[in-house]
């Protein structure tokens, strides 16, 4: 394994996972709502009283954080290297996946994670070995 030392970015991550990091606790401490992205999302598909402006926000600010920080550097050129039938497949399983597993990556490895939550180390442990099969199975088996 080599490390592509020309597009590594370790204060960059780091800041971003402190932005998350932050974005988590304030929502928990200020709201009592998990950050997992895919139980606000489906939170609105089954809207409750009182419950639907906190989750438009939260959604509304993923959406428009990458644009507002484009406005401050340029943005990396982004390339899918899959056709529409790969990612509406995978689009699927995960989807299947995060609500067979009760949550997301963001909902189980950032937010129980760091409450200790057992239900969400062994479901973090789950979906990255599965990612580390994934990848080894497509460039070493598979051949892509």
């Amino acid at each position: 394994m080599t490390i592509d030392w020309q597009h590594f970015t370790p204060l960059l991550s780091l800041s971003g996972g402190l932005l998350i990091g932050l974005a988590a606790a304030a929502l928990v401490l200020f709201n009592g709502r998990i950050a997992g992205i895919s139980g606000i999302v489906g939170g609105l598909l089954r809207p409750q009283t009182g419950d639907r402006a906190w989750r438009l926000a939260f959604i509304v600010g993923l959406l428009l954080s990458p644009l507002l920080y484009g406005l401050a550097v340029a943005l990396p050129e982004s390339r899918v290297d899959a056709g529409w039938p790969t990612l509406i497949a995978a689009g699927l399983l995960v989807g299947i996946g995060t609500r067979y597993g009760s949550g997301c990556t963001s909902g189980h490895g950032v937010c129980g994670i760091s409450r200790l939550s057992p239900r969400s180390l062994v479901a973090t442990v789950i979906f990255m070995a599965a990612g580390f099969a994934t990848v080894f199975i497509v460039r070493h088996v598979l051949g892509g």
